[in-house]
């Protein structure tokens, strides 16, 4: 039984960091980042309220909460690339993203705008990151949960995998759920 929450938590398995990295892989990160957007409206495609209210799993958010999640995610993303390229090493502040996920602009707001928020927000991140130097790839910030700085190299792989992640989320279940 753990182990199908394990899957259901985690459908294309936990983040793992990459030792190392190259100019594909950067590229394959930065197309992930770019498709996302499209990827979403395909997994929302033709959902009802009731099912756009359905938990991914037991226990887990809703596919209402998970794209606001998203956005929410994304802009910090986005934000903590843009002090890494302009400051030396700055201080990111994580957040709570379960309390965020309770907020009332998540039940309030209606997805699209977060989908188009996400669509918006990918376009420009993705012209960024297209720009950024090879040696700015080495850039950093400094994640206080973590206890350490992280590259930006590792920073997209990581946001690459969670696009991927999430939307794996909503079409597992409904697959699970034949919509």
């Amino acid at each position: 039984m753990e182990e199908h929450l394990e899957q259901l938590a985690y459908p294309i398995g936990r983040f793992q960091t990459p030792s190392t990295y190259d100019e594909a892989l950067l590229q394959q990160w930065i197309s992930k980042i770019e498709a996302a957007p499209e990827w979403y409206d395909h997994a929302i495609e033709n959902l009802d309220e009731a099912q756009l209210q359905t938990p991914y799993r037991p226990g887990g958010w809703t596919i209402v909460q998970v794209v606001h999640h998203l956005a929410d995610s994304h802009m910090n993303g986005y934000t903590r690339f843009k002090l890494a390229l302009t400051e030396q090493s700055p201080v990111i502040k994580p957040y709570n993203e379960a309390l965020w996920a309770e907020l009332p602009d998540v039940q309030a707001v209606p997805l699209n705008v977060s989908i188009t928020l996400v669509h918006a927000l990918h376009r420009r991140w993705a012209v960024l990151l297209r720009g950024i130097k090879p040696e700015d790839w080495e850039r950093t910030y400094f994640h206080p949960e973590a206890g350490r700085a992280i590259p930006l190299w590792e920073s997209l792989a990581s946001y690459a995998w969670h696009c991927k992640h999430h939307f794996e989320h909503i079409m597992r279940l409904r697959e699970r759920m034949g919509w």
